[in-house]
């Protein structure tokens, strides 16, 4: 039981930052998956179009909660440069679903919505595991001085 606590406090941490991290993730998943099957089954828009379409509106969602929940324990490098720099990794990891959904649709040729959604999923997957790595390098920084631990009118969720 001693193994447990040490390794649970060891690693607390990262697990709250991951359970955060996973929860807007989620959140944003939903969000691109109704965006994607609006664009794509209910206007009629290509799947890839209906996708990058699907991925801004869900990435400025995920930013937000990124930036103010999961990683705000972090240092703020200014909310331009890390706008840019989420958006840009985004576009970098919507690359991973569009492949998946492009070769989906034009090489296998299967054109229906369910073929479609598993695709993203898919795709979903594998850009996530590049945007949890790259949001930490990149975008939400380590801070550089201790973060008081009560900030002002901020209630604390640890």
């Amino acid at each position: 039981m001693d193994f447990a606590k040490r390794l649970y406090q060891r690693f607390s941490a990262l697990l709250h930052e991951l359970t955060k991290f996973g929860t807007i993730g989620a959140i944003a998943f939903l969000i691109d998956t109704g965006m994607l099957n609006l664009f794509a089954g209910v206007f009629g828009m290509g799947p890839l179009t209906s996708k990058v379409l699907a991925t801004l509106i869900s990435a400025t969602a995920a930013y937000l909660g990124n930036r103010f929940w999961t990683f705000r324990h972090r240092e703020q490098s200014g909310l331009g440069r890390e706008y840019f720099l989420f958006f840009l990794l985004n576009g970098i990891a919507l690359l991973f679903g569009l492949l998946v959904i492009g070769f989906t649709k034009y090489t296998l040729h299967l054109h229906d919505l369910l073929s479609l959604n598993i695709a993203n999923i898919v795709g979903v997957g594998l850009g996530t595991l590049f945007r949890y790595w790259s949001y930490k390098k990149w975008v939400f920084l380590e801070a550089t001085e201790p973060i008081p631990t009560e900030l002002p009118g901020v209630k604390q969720d640890r």
